[in-house]
């Protein structure tokens, strides 16, 4: 009896870090996930550089190719885009 009540408040401990700390920092992984994975050509987005520009191309391997001025055009990394700022609407 006396071993379980020494152990019981680490546990307890490790039971709020993971709900208040570990879980949502896990949620919000995965829908940055979601995120990256579901831009497409015509979205208007951010890059985590500070970068704004819009998709020309998907190329293979994880890159974009971003417009971030008139005939300016940068490769980036899929997973470096911050935020999608306009999606373009999928014609039906």
């Amino acid at each position: 009896m006396g071993d379980i009540t020494q152990i019981l408040p680490f546990i307890l401990i490790f039971a709020i870090m993971y709900f208040l700390l570990i879980r949502p920092q896990q949620k919000k992984v995965k829908e940055h996930k979601a995120l990256v994975e579901a831009v497409k050509k015509g979205d208007e987005v951010v890059t985590q550089g500070g970068l704004i520009g819009k998709i020309t191309k998907v190329k293979g391997e994880g890159r974009l190719e971003v417009e971030i001025a008139s005939g300016v055009k940068v490769q980036v990394v899929q997973a470096t885009i911050a935020q999608v700022i306009n999606k373009t609407e999928t014609k039906k």
